[in-house]
């Protein structure tokens, strides 16, 4: 029986592209000069630093600009407090990734709902969804493509025939 798997993944690599291209960004403009901003990646977590909260929506919007560039979604940011002292400020911004339970389960409800000829499966952080036609699972994900209220990017991968 045809099947695919529904997930949320984050390209690493690509990330780490758009961070070097907003590095260099943020070294050659001209309001930036002197602050010393850069950005740095641990894990899945992006910290900001720069001199002021004005600075750190500059470099977010910078930030924002260059990921959408490299195909990176902007609902799987989660932008932290920032930390504002005198002569610096800090932000963190939680790249998410895997789907958690709660997303799971609103997935498989609106599949569901649209009384698709489908059956579905949590398995870990990804749906499985199985069918016996391939014109079923292609509605299937034109169906969640076209969902607006999911908080993160869906992808489908592992489609078997």
């Amino acid at each position: 029986m045809p099947s695919f798997d529904i997930v949320s993944e984050l390209d690493k690599h690509e990330l780490t592209n758009a961070l070097d291209q907003a590095n260099k960004e943020v070294t050659t403009r001209y309001d930036f000069k002197g602050t010393d901003s850069k950005f740095e990646l641990k894990e899945t977590t992006v910290t900001m630093h720069t001199q002021s909260d004005f600075q750190l929506d500059q470099m977010f919007d910078i930030l924002v600009q260059k990921t959408n560039r490299r195909g990176i979604d902007v609902k799987c940011m989660e932008r932290k407090d920032a930390d504002v002292q005198l002569k610096t400020a800090k932000q963190e911004i939680e790249m998410k990734e895997g789907l958690d339970a709660a997303m799971i389960k609103k997935v498989i409800k609106a599949i569901k709902d649209a009384k698709l000829k489908v059956q579905t499966a949590g398995q870990g952080d990804s749906v499985r969804v199985t069918g016996k036609k391939r014109d079923d699972l292609q509605d299937t994900m034109q169906m969640l493509r076209g969902m607006e209220d999911l908080e993160l990017p869906l992808q489908f991968n592992n489609f078997r025939d």
